[in-house]
C-alpha cells in the first residue's frame, strides 16, 4: 500500500511538535530547527511540518 504524504507550514515548530506528538502518540522521526517529520505505520503517513515554507497550512500533498 502507498504511503500518503502531507507537509504543513506552521508558525511555532515547538508547539506544533508537541501537539502532533500528542495526536500521533509518538515523537517525530526527524527533528531539525525548522522541520519535523513523522513516518507513521498506522495510518501509512509521512507527515511533515516546517517553518521554512513561508506560509501556514497545507503546503503540499503526495503519495509515496
Amino acid at each position: 500500500m502507498n504511503r500518503l504524504h502531507v507537509h504543513v507550514g506552521v508558525a511555532d515548530l515547538s508547539a506544533s511538535v508537541e501537539f502532533y506528538s500528542g495526536l500521533f502518540g509518538v515523537s517525530p522521526d526527524t527533528l531539525e530547527t525548522d522541520y519535523a517529520k513523522w513516518m507513521l505505520d498506522d495510518p501509512l503517513l509521512n507527515f511533515a511540518i516546517s517553518t521554512r515554507c513561508g506560509k501556514l497550512g497545507i503546503d503540499h500533498l503526495g503519495i509515496q
